[in-house]
């Protein structure tokens, strides 16, 4: 095993926060203000890159890892958590916005999974936290969440956030699946992954979905979110106090708020 065999524990229901057991010298990677609380004997030290165990050394190396994160929109630095006691320690790590947490053994998802960028809480220390250029240009244009996604690889445990309640769909081979593409949390490696048009011009300018969706054929699997914060966001703006929402991937704008009576 190249990643450090970490245990954990889910606690609460739609806002969770996941537990780390650590043993003697085991390490935990994190996104930067993810942790929680740790116990005593826990050291944090701040890193550039994803902490991986393998991969380029020196100042060069630790500078592209670094530069990649910058890429997919998250913070230069990541954090380490190390158990350096004599017993047991634990970490704890919540999520930013209410949802659920999903833990991944990669080394039961063929060693890698390809998630929004924002999804990824925290790892084993070994797991390799970089990004994933899609085939496709039209899936950097127009995807949403874009064309650089982040993909997890190694074999150790990894924990993703996502908002409201979280599918889990298996996908035959051939099998096809539209989905928002603010909904899309996470897919395996064999997912063919694509942008397509809705099609219709008073679809996209009506129907308040926007203008592309994400298309997944498989084999493999999906996992899916029923709230994005974006969904969230939107709807909370849009009650504030002279707020106002364009709909999720409108092209109306204020025309649609004319159209709607709003003053």
């Amino acid at each position: 095993m190249n990643s450090h065999e970490i245990d954990y524990f889910l606690h609460g229901d739609d806002m969770q926060f996941v537990e780390i057991e650590l043993d003697p010298h085991e390490s935990v990677i994190a996104e930067a203000g993810g942790m929680m609380m740790m116990e005593e004997g826990i050291e944090m030290e701040t890193i550039f890159g994803d902490g991986a165990q393998s991969g380029p050394k020196g100042l060069f190396g630790k500078l592209m890892g670094a530069g990649k994160r910058v890429l997919t929109g998250e913070s230069l630095f990541m954090t380490v958590f190390t158990n350096q006691g004599a017993g047991k320690r634990r970490v704890s790590f919540a999520s930013p916005y209410p949802g659920k947490i999903i833990p991944m053994d990669l080394s039961e998802l063929n060693g890698k999974v390809i998630c929004q960028k924002d999804a990824f809480l925290c790892a084993a220390k070994g797991v390799s936290v970089g990004i994933d250029f899609q085939r496709r240009l039209g899936t950097g244009f127009f995807g949403g969440e874009g064309f650089i996604m982040q993909k997890l690889e190694g074999d150790g445990l990894a924990f993703l956030h996502a908002g409201g309640t979280i599918y889990k769909r298996e996908l035959r081979p051939g099998e096809m699946l539209r989905i928002d593409t603010g909904c899309l949390v996470a897919m395996t490696k064999d997912i063919d992954y694509n942008i397509e048009y809705v099609g219709k011009i008073k679809t996209a300018l009506f129907g308040g979905e926007g203008l592309f969706y994400a298309t997944l054929r498989g084999p493999g699997t999906v996992w899916v979110q029923s709230l994005p914060f974006s969904r969230l966001a939107d709807r909370i703006f849009a009650n504030a106090p002279g707020g106002k929402s364009t709909g999720e991937g409108s092209m109306l704008g204020a025309l649609g708020d004319l159209l709607n009576g709003d003053d």
